[in-house]
């Protein structure tokens, strides 16, 4: 069963949880509202599901509450930032600032952080410098969080590894192209695992070789002692696109981990994203000014293809404003089975229900 609960209601009651377990006020609205518009933007993977984890990380020392990043290297071109296991709601945001200041000063910029708590959906961060007419690549690594078996392997090796590009557009939304290099997100197997959307039949793969879309494959027998630790499970994620996805999850590996300092992923350590970034004013790159109306263009000939019977042709973003204008109206759906996680979870730091 799933329930709706308004936007609001919702993100000032994990706002409350993280409050309870040391989070300034601010800080607590800013990852609450962080993860609620993921919710709102159909990645329910990213969203509020992530409540339960992120305080059993704080109760654990995992993740910070109250951190700033600190400035590693500091020149007009780039910075290398540390996130001291602070929440990355609040690490990644302040990288783009940073960023972003970097490529209106020079027209192009660059942005390396390591050791930053979960920094949710990327492309809210893409959005961020969208926003300032900034195009944007991301390169991101969990390290800590071995998910993912590479192209023609069975064993764990990659994590998810998103990769993410924002490119801003005169007078229309920007285009946002944000995907893990897994064929699904860890979040989707969770939500799985929880009562909501199922998984494709051949998003995971066992040890045998055989694919499956059980998420107890990859977390074990899910149980109240088990509600859903990777640790425990004996198969793996699949990259997506065979060998393409899983090349590019390595580059993924190699620039947002171990570029950045975060480190390359690592069975045993602690949890930490990475992330590397580029900025890039294409104002200064495009002196001509043809970019912006050569993308339109091309965009309404790229969507006016032929569609395949029953589908039609989206560019990337489309799906998450549909999402945003039907949840915003209607409320976040959450299956029965996360929202009590929630209320579970908010019980055991004593906010109010």
């Amino acid at each position: 069963m799933t329930i709706q609960i308004p936007t609001d209601e919702l993100t000032n009651y994990c706002a409350r949880v993280f409050e309870r377990v040391g989070s300034s006020t601010e800080e607590a609205r800013a990852v609450a509202a962080s993860l609620v518009d993921s919710n709102l933007t159909g990645h329910d993977s990213h969203g509020v599901i992530r409540v339960p984890r992120y305080v059993s990380w704080v109760k654990s020392g995992e993740l910070v509450p109250n951190q700033t990043p600190a400035r590693l290297v500091d020149t007009p071109a780039f910075a290398v930032l540390d996130g001291r296991f602070g929440y990355g709601q609040i690490m990644a945001p302040r990288a783009v600032d940073i960023g972003v200041e970097k490529a209106e000063s020079l027209g192009l910029g660059a942005v390396s952080l390591r050791n930053s708590g979960h920094i949710g959906r990327v492309g809210e961060w893409a959005e961020r410098a969208a926003s300032r007419n900034l195009i944007s690549i991301h390169f991101v690594n969990a390290a800590g969080s071995i998910l993912v078996a590479p192209f023609g392997g069975l064993e764990r090796r990659l994590s998810t590894a998103p990769f993410c590009v924002g490119l801003p557009r005169e007078g229309a939304p920007p285009l946002i192209l944000d995907f893990a290099t897994s064929l699904v997100a860890e979040g989707k197997v969770r939500v799985a695992s929880q009562g909501g959307k199922p998984l494709p039949p051949d998003a995971l793969i066992g040890p045998d070789g055989a694919l499956s879309g059980d998420p107890s494959l990859l977390y074990g027998p899910l149980t109240v002692d088990n509600p859903g630790d990777h640790l425990h499970g004996a198969g793996a994620i699949r990259a997506f696109g065979e060998h393409k996805g899983s090349g590019l999850a390595l580059i993924c590996e190699l620039l947002g981990g171990s570029l950045t300092g975060n480190g390359a992923t690592e069975p045993e350590r602690r949890f930490a994203n990475g992330m590397f970034s580029l900025y890039i004013d294409p104002k200064r790159v495009d002196p001509s000014h043809l970019f912006d109306a050569d993308m339109a263009r091309y965009l309404q000939w790229f969507s006016k293809a032929k569609p395949i019977p029953g589908q039609e042709i989206l560019t990337p973003g489309e799906p998450e404003r549909r999402a945003r204008a039907q949840r915003s109206a209607n409320g976040v759906p959450l299956p029965e089975e996360v929202w009590e996680a929630i209320q579970a979870t908010a019980r055991s730091v004593g906010a109010a229900p």
